[in-house]
C-alpha cells in the first residue's frame, strides 16, 4: 500500500481559533488543496472562517491565507 500525501486547511475564526466548521477536505495534492480554497473562500469567509492555513502532515505548510470579510 502506498502512503499517499495529505493536505488540508485548518480554518480559524477572528480569535485565531481553531473552527470545527466548516471542515476542509483532505487533498492528495496541494494544487487541489489551493483551488479548492480559490473556489469556496466567500462561502467559508459567510461561516466566520478569518484566515486559513495549509497543513501538509500535520505541519504548517504555507503562509497563512486572510480571508477578505464580505460584511
Amino acid at each position: 500500500m502506498v502512503a499517499r500525501p495529505q493536505w488540508e486547511w485548518h480554518l480559524h475564526d477572528a480569535e485565531g481559533r481553531l473552527l470545527e466548521r466548516p471542515v476542509s477536505p483532505i487533498f492528495t495534492t496541494q494544487y487541489d488543496a489551493e483551488v479548492w480554497l480559490g473556489e469556496h473562500w466567500r462561502a467559508l469567509s459567510e461561516q466566520g472562517v478569518v484566515d486559513a492555513r495549509l497543513v501538509h502532515e500535520g505541519r504548517q505548510a504555507s503562509p497563512t491565507v486572510q480571508l477578505p470579510s464580505l460584511a
